[in-house]
């Protein structure tokens, strides 16, 4: 497959404004998508953020596996990073994601109120493209104040939310790093719609997707495109979803491209089952190792160590 890389050059400013930002801020919260927690967080974000008490939150939760999330959970806790999941176009995990946020600035509240201050929480909402920072935003405030949208790049510039009295939000335009080293992660960021599908060969995407959903769900693969089998060879993958819903050209011919969007469309809405790419590496025991111990395994990786 083609090397997948998407650095708009609206990003590089945004990065600039973001490290300037940091002296007004007193937590950071990182958004990740929960059907690919790896995959969705900047490793940029590690250095420029560095002494910044930091929270985590996986959104789209209700798009991923359930277990695998709370195994997630546990992942980052053993770290020392407080997390949680939410669903930024509903209310699951808005009161969790508040007190978090709280918990994480309450060392700096109270040495400002044995000072008779009552301090202003400032959190910076940061993440990855299509993530869905405004839209988390736009629910923890309770009224559509940051921008959102079903595109990448919405976000262009800095907008603050105010929630409560003492508690600002900072919303940020996503931002992913200059070079995708990883081109699995980087399949995973255009499965979900975190790259441009403009810069994409969207037909062998879909194909490596169908590839990844195969070892993730088979059963409900197969039950959402009913010409897909068990025993569908790698090379008609495509074929046969286009087959399933009739995108036959004259002579013929399947409609592989209108399969691919298709499929995309239904994979990143959540139609096909809940889904998650990645999860951590569980011993044998089923104990999670220790964080500097703990490698995230791929779908794909995972499915190679079973056969």
């Amino acid at each position: 497959m083609n090397q997948i890389n998407w650095y708009p050059g609206h990003m590089a400013k945004a990065r600039r404004q973001l490290a300037e930002s940091l002296k007004l801020i007193d937590v950071v919260v990182e958004i990740v998508d929960a059907r690919a927690p790896m995959a969705s967080r900047n490793p940029d974000f590690d250095d420029l953020l560095a002494g910044k008490t930091r929270v985590v939150l996986l959104n789209k939760s209700d798009l991923a596996d359930a277990a695998t999330s709370k195994d997630w959970l546990r992942y980052y806790q053993k770290q020392g990073i407080r997390a949680g999941e939410i669903v930024s176009t509903a209310n699951n995990g808005k009161a969790t994601a508040i007190r978090l946020i709280e918990d994480a600035a309450k060392e700096s509240v109270a040495k400002m109120k044995a000072k008779g201050v009552n301090k202003t929480v400032r959190a910076l909402v940061v993440g990855i493209p299509n993530v869905g920072k405004s839209t988390f935003i736009n629910r923890i405030a309770g009224e559509t104040r940051a921008k959102t949208g079903d595109k990448p790049g919405v976000t262009k510039g800095k907008q603050w939310v105010r929630v409560t009295p003492y508690l600002e939000l900072l919303d940020t335009p996503g931002l992913l790093w200059p070079k995708l080293e990883n081109q699995e992660y980087a399949r995973h960021l255009a499965y979900l719609g975190s790259i441009n599908d403009e810069i994409l060969e969207l037909e062998e995407l879909a194909w490596n997707l169908l590839k990844e959903l195969r070892a993730v769900c088979p059963e409900a693969l197969t039950a959402r495109y009913k010409k897909l089998t068990a025993d569908t060879p790698d090379a008609e993958l495509l074929d046969a979803v286009a087959c399933s819903r009739g995108f036959i050209l004259r002579g013929g011919v399947y409609d592989t491209e209108r399969a691919a969007r298709v499929l995309l469309d239904e994979f990143r809405g959540g139609k096909i089952a809940r889904i998650s790419l990645e999860q951590p590496q569980i011993d044998a025991e089923g104990k999670m190792p220790e964080p500097e111990q703990t490698a995230p395994n791929t779908a794909s990786e995972r499915a190679r160590t079973e056969q």
